[in-house]
């Protein structure tokens, strides 16, 4: 809800001394304090394990005291109070400290030995003891009004916050009490409509709010997260129906199947059949495209299934029809691979106009923002006069300078690198509403499907065309030096068969400290405790030049701070075999395609995602040659880094590798903006286990659209859909 009681600052509901330190937590509203939800529930007799609390962190703990003693201090004057509470086995230290020991008999008054309390605070070590400092606490049943209520607080479930140390937990649990408190069942518009709350039996949003924040006991809480994590999951298909929705009744240029055309032509040359998936897809994105609604379509595949020469067969489809196709693609290598690839599978059929080219054909052009002069007036040309049915470019297709005579279909590669300004903008170049086709090589999980792309149909290419070899990964430990050497000693032997090796590291230039630098823009690097510098391009190109294992090995460097030209240079001249290996951050991540290249080493692999590990891997075996990936990095076994690269050696399915990579990683950086930040739209829904909650919460979104497609008739879902989607929220929402 927007507006109201719910958009009220606390600094004016709960003064301005009681609100600073909420806004620091990111709590500025009434609407932030109640869905700031408890992080668990605590009964009054479940004490804490005290057992495992790391250093330096911020904890809420509940334990027992047993002792607490004021004393003076002799050495810097003043007095201090030593207490300790355990868990029934562990103990740890509070201290506080004070100039008069008088000072200190409040709390020696209060920390009376069987008393249980919740302490919090920052954890520290002195002398090989756990402590707090100073700790804020709350003694169960001491701290209340007047006995009766002490007794039923005592016998209620305690709910713990995310806090901080301005804001500890039973603080935000008194300010929400105070706040919630005078809302009734009219000052909480619910976005969940009645019948759809009555068909899965769901308590209003008032009464949920209730049951999380003040539960009397546990089913109680229960009940109420249940309902507000179903609220999440509603609200969100519920955009994304609407969404839906409103491209459907947006009006797009039927692109039908023309025999004899181009698309024949192709099917007619290609070196290779089709596997029957790409036939079945092929037939869907068909089908669609000959249809007067615009198509909007996912397509997803394993790495090498071949998803570019079914979106060639599908932009060829337009072409025939009098269309053009754009293809949108990240980065200028990518997008250079592109027009290789394209003009490669076409051959004659993109030579329209040269000598050579066949009688029925177009062009291919390509567009970056690197490119000369010339090069770019001529492929503009080409672009806006129909000549080139084709065109392919990166950003530099967006800009205003860029027409095309008749834009049919919009093909978006590695969808999660563009925003929604970016992919309407080439949309609006189109006369009509252009047919979207989003391509992702990181194959997406079911319920991340839903979630992320859920304004899309999806297909998905599961087989592997044939003649694609296998790749072997191994685990290299990096300070084992005979497997290091070993590594370039296979690199050589590679290279000696007439083969290529990528070389692969997370930075450009060396940096001392390992924390700062020149990291490759896009870089999905994980973030965790850098010890020692990471490795980096230019340093790694110059110790394998001088490395005897690879002498008079011609070795080259490639990244995106490299001009255009040399990017360019430096592929042709590694696919030609006239550079062996390739040193490169990810720039050479996905789609790049270099049959004789079978070695891919990867350097500080532990920095990477396992996402991003499994299309560096998918780089190599792409010819008859198989493939060798080899990790090299430190970790510990147990930790979630381990388990990235060790799952990896274990498997190459992309769908069991994104089940993985989901789990491990936090849901922000699954769904991306949408997710980040203390504003988050998701707080209690978790893709990874509540898949069949996101399937049923669209199943009652979509039918709600299909009664209103604007939903003007529950203007409570409106408003919750608007305040989920404020900021970037809408910019992930429509980068589907």
């Amino acid at each position: 809800m927007t507006g109201g009681r719910l958009d009220e600052p606390l600094a004016r509901v709960l003064g301005p001394r009681s609100a600073s330190p909420l806004a620091a937590l990111g709590l500025q509203t009434t609407h932030d304090l109640l869905r700031h939800y408890p992080r668990r529930y605590t009964a009054p007799g479940t004490l804490t394990d005290l057992s495992h609390l790391p250093v330096g962190e911020h904890v809420t703990v509940m334990a027992q005291v047993v002792q607490a003693t004021v004393r003076q201090m002799r050495s810097r004057g003043g007095a201090m109070l030593q207490a300790v509470v355990s868990d029934g086995t562990h103990r740890l230290s509070l201290t506080f400290f004070a100039k008069r020991a008088g000072v200190l008999r409040v709390h020696e008054d209060k920390l009376r030995p069987g008393r249980t309390g919740l302490f919090t605070g920052v954890v520290s070590d002195y002398r090989g003891e756990r402590q707090l400092t100073h700790p804020d606490y709350q003694i169960i049943g001491v701290d209340a009004e007047d006995e009766d209520q002490a007794l039923v607080e005592a016998s209620r479930p305690i709910p713990i916050y995310p806090a901080s140390a301005g804001a500890p937990s039973w603080r935000i649990q008194r300010c929400v009490r105070t706040v919630l408190g005078p809302l009734t069942e009219a000052d909480l518009p619910d976005p969940v409509p009645a019948e759809i709350r009555s068909a899965h039996h769901y308590p209003s949003l008032h009464q949920a709010l209730l049951d999380v924040h003040e539960p009397y006991d546990d089913p109680q809480w229960h009940r109420g997260r249940a309902r507000l994590r179903y609220e999440e999951a509603f609200v969100l298909q519920a955009a994304l129906a609407r969404r839906r929705a409103q491209v459907a009744a947006e009006p797009a240029r039927a692109r039908p199947l023309v025999d004899g055309g181009l698309l024949t032509a192709l099917d007619a040359q290609l070196p290779f059949e089709l596997t029957a998936g790409q036939r079945a897809v092929g037939d869907e994105l068909a089908a669609e495209l000959a249809g007067t609604h615009p198509m909007q379509r996912l397509l997803q595949g394993e790495v090498g299934s071949g998803k570019t020469v079914v979106a060639l067969r599908a932009m060829l489809q337009v072409v025939d029809a009098g269309g053009q196709a754009a293809l949108l693609a990240p980065t200028e290598v990518l997008a250079a691979q592109h027009v290789r690839t394209l003009r490669a599978l076409l051959g004659p059929l993109a030579e329209a106009g040269f000598l050579g080219g066949a009688e029925l054909s177009t062009r291919v052009a390509l567009l970056t923002g690197s490119q000369g002069a010339a090069a770019r007036k001529e492929n503009l040309l080409d672009a806006a006069s129909g000549r080139a049915g084709i065109v392919v470019g990166t950003h530099a297709l967006l800009s205003e300078s860029v027409q095309f005579a008749d834009l049919g279909l919009v093909v978006v590669d590695e969808q999660h690198r563009f925003g929604v300004e970016q992919r309407d903008a080439l949309r609006a170049k189109g006369a009509g509403v252009p047919h979207l086709l989003v391509m992702t090589a990181t194959p997406i999980p079911r319920t991340v499907a839903m979630t992320v792309f859920g304004d899309l149909e999806t297909s998905t290419l599961t087989e592997v065309p044939a003649g694609r070899s296998p790749v072997v990964t191994h685990l290299v430990p990096a300070g084992n030096a005979v497997w290091t050497a070993r590594v370039w000693q296979r690199v050589r032997e590679e290279v000696d068969a007439g083969r290529r090796a990528y070389v692969v590291c997370p930075r450009i230039d060396p940096d001392d400290a390992g924390s700062a630098g020149a990291v490759e823009d896009g870089t999905d690097l994980v973030p965790e405790v850098v010890k020692v510098p990471l490795r980096a391009v230019v340093e790694v190109a110059d110790e394998l030049r001088g490395l005897p294992a690879l002498d008079g090995v011609a070795i080259a460097t490639l990244h995106g701070r490299l001009p255009g030209e040399d990017k360019e240079r430096a592929m042709a001249d590694f696919a030609a075999g006239r550079v062996q290996v390739l040193v490169s951050t990810t720039v050479i991540e996905v789609g790049v395609d270099v049959p004789a290249a079978t070695v891919m080493v990867v350097l500080d692999a532990d920095r990477f995602g396992l996402s991003q590990l499994h299309q560096l891997r998918g780089r190599v075996g792409r010819g008859s040659d198989p493939g060798v990936c080899l990790l090299v990095a430190d970790v510990e076994p147990g930790t979630d880094a381990h388990t990235r690269l060790q799952t990896l050696v274990e498997t190459t399915d992309g769908f069991v590798l994104a089940a993985v990579d989901l789990e491990l990683r936090r849901e922000g950086d699954v769904l991306g903006a949408a997710q980040s930040g203390g504003s988050s739209s998701l707080r209690l829904l978790r893709v990874t286990r509540d898949g069949e909650l996101i399937a049923r919460a669209r199943a009652d979104a979509t039918a709600l659209t299909e009664a209103d497609p604007t939903l003007s008739r529950w203007p409570a879902l409106v408003a919750a859909i608007e305040r989920s989607l404020e900021g970037d929220r809408e910019e992930f929402l429509e980068r589907a």
